[in-house]
């Protein structure tokens, strides 16, 4: 996983960042060496997604594993890093390794009698993705950034002296079971050069000393890591000594003409139309069709196989923008596991033309099962409802938001299975922190879904999603949104405040108290106020609340719901009236 020792290489393909890397390590007076470091660039285009990435590691003398411990983290790191899903982001990836290897760590060290005499060791890691440098940080190794001939370091020491040559560390990996991680990003320029070390040469080699001795080797990284280590052994350092170079020799492509021309390599389809054949794809019939794309049902001829094609609109042939996000769209639905999201299906041969294949759902959308169910069985909404938030969670695991939760993008099957469907408006933040040359496309979805929060400029997060999932229940059970039409014309903080949620039991008495409580805090125009999981509205939706029907009753004793009492008891005695006059016809 790791470079040799002083090796020094330039790594770099198509669309992605390019460097030079070299590292070095040796025991310097010490009997054995108790660092660890390691480099990895990837060799692959799908490796790229995650960038390249330095790890640097000095075990604690202190500790009994303490050599054992850098190693794990360094290699851990490197390997477990890379087989994150590529929808994270690098704080995301990065963050859950980190916890999972202290983890282990600490678990391994629980036998040994101190804590402290277990496996512990410092840890820095740099991770280069696009045009951002990102850096992680525990202990007292360090990472420097070299740019215009100033050197400045990027962490901080978590270290106390407590005499004029021993230091006390108060964070490192394997410590603590409650892991306290630095994290920082900076923007990356061409010619950057990254320095890693560890105590032995920082604490010894002056920060112009060090500027100098890069400077004065020029392309040869390998050589100014020796350079580095010898200068540490003179200036009389008696630790371990190791050191990483990395230099940005080239970001990713910036011209938008560029990437235009990767995104256009096939033509759009023209409109199909039924009987029609397209690479071996035989068209039924068209299942649905909007300004920005089309959807047709079709059969493979050779097996059988019914799917549905989405090919997009010749309205956009001319914007990489909406191009980039057509493309994802296969890319993101791929990578979600879950039997309520539909499923990307890659196609048997060559394409000639740009169109997606996901797997055909033989159902009806949920837009037409709320026609054909006027005031439902609660249970069979929390049903339905609690597919679709699987469906979420599924995506919200690979920090993907669906983003345009409507009736119209679920689809029920005829077996009840129901599926979240068109990952056209996806926001994925593996991807969000790819830069590329061209302003993206901000699709938000559909307004009267939609969390007020887009309408300020905030990002959204999965509580933005069960705004919108608690929207679609809500008609599920009413035929109504619970701010009507208003919540469409909202733009202001102000225009949000003044949003009033419309009890669903005024449009459906048969709504139960509990389940009201549930939409009404899932659909908060204050996302701070709605769940703070997902799972706990899913959960309030199935199963009645008791703070929900005991809030109602506090209300109804202060008088403040006798109408709503009244009300439910008109329409009780409605119900037993009619089954009545029909028991006795």
């Amino acid at each position: 996983m790791s470079r040799s020792i002083g090796e020094d290489n330039a790594v770099h393909f198509e669309g992605q960042i390019g460097v030079s890397t070299a590292q070095s390590s040796r025991a310097g007076r010490k009997d054995t060496n108790e660092d660890s470091m390691g480099l990895y660039v990837p060799e692959s285009q799908a490796e790229a997604t995650k960038g390249m990435a330095a790890a640097i590691a000095d075990g604690v003398s202190a500790a009994e594993a303490g050599q054992e411990a850098a190693e794990v983290c360094v290699t851990s790191f490197l390997g477990d890093y890379y087989g994150t899903p590529d929808a994270w982001t690098v704080e995301t990836s990065a963050q859950k390794v980190l916890t999972s290897i202290n983890r282990w760590l600490c678990s391994r060290g629980q036998h040994m009698r101190e804590a402290r005499k277990g496996y512990v060791s410092t840890l820095s890691v740099l991770v280069l993705k696009s045009h951002t440098a990102h850096v992680f940080h525990v202990g007292d190794t360090r990472v420097h950034l070299l740019r215009d001939g100033e050197l400045d370091a990027l962490t901080r020491d978590h270290a106390t002296p407590i005499s004029e040559h021993q230091t006390y560390l108060t964070r490192a990996m394997g410590l603590d079971v409650k892991l306290d991680v630095d994290y920082g990003q900076w923007e990356l320029r061409q010619g950057d050069v990254f320095l890693l070390t560890t105590d032995g040469v920082h604490d010894h080699v002056e920060p112009a000393a060090i500027t100098s001795i890069i400077g004065d080797h020029g392309d040869d990284l390998g050589a100014a890591c020796e350079a580095l280590l010898d200068a540490a052994l003179a200036a009389e350092s008696p630790d371990n000594l190791t050191c990483q170079l990395i230099r940005v020799e080239s970001l990713p492509d910036s011209s938008a003409d560029e990437m235009w021309r990767k995104l256009n390599d096939l033509p759009f389809p023209p409109p199909l139309s039924k009987g029609q054949l397209l690479d071996g794809y035989r068209v039924e019939r068209e299942l649905h069709s909007s300004s920005r794309s089309q959807m047709y049902l079709v059969r493979d001829e050779d097996t059988g196989a019914r799917y549905a094609m989405k090919t997009p609109s010749v309205n956009f042939d001319d914007d990489p923008a909406y191009l980039e996000r057509f493309v994802m769209e296969h890319w993101i639905a791929s990578r979600i596991d879950s039997a309520h999201v539909a499923r990307a299906v890659e196609p048997l041969r060559p394409r000639t033309f740009q169109y997606n294949l996901f797997e055909y759902v033989e159902g009806e959308s949920l837009a037409t099962w709320i026609q054909h169910h006027a005031q439902p069985d609660v249970r069979d909404v929390a049903e339905i409802i609690g597919q679709v938030g699987k469906g979420l969670q599924a995506m919200h695991r690979r920090e993907t938001l669906h983003q345009d939760v409507k009736p119209a993008n679920i689809v029920v099957g005829r077996d009840g299975v129901a599926k979240l469907v068109d990952m056209g408006s996806c926001r994925v933040g593996g991807i969000a922190e790819i830069a590329v040359p061209i302003e993206r496309d901000r699709v938000l979805g559909t307004a009267r879904y939609s969390a007020p929060e887009y309408r300020l400029g905030y990002q959204g997060d999965a509580r933005s999603e069960q705004f919108s999932l608690g929207c679609v229940a809500y008609e599920m059970l009413t035929g109504k949104l619970p701010y009507g039409e208003a919540i469409e014309h909202v733009t202001n903080r102000d225009e949000i405040d003044r949003l009033r949620y419309q009890p669903a039991h005024t449009h459906n008495p048969l709504v139960p108290i509990w389940v009201d409580g549930a939409l009404r805090r899932a659909v908060d125009p204050n996302p701070r106020k709605r769940y703070a999981e997902l799972s706990e509205f899913l959960f309030d939706l199935s199963r009645p609340n008791p703070r929900y029907v005991e809030a109602m009753q506090e209300a109804t004793d202060s008088g403040g719901s006798t109408r709503l009492w009244r009300g439910l008891a008109l329409a009780l005695l409605l119900t037993q009236t009619l089954t009545l006059v029909y028991l006795l016809q």
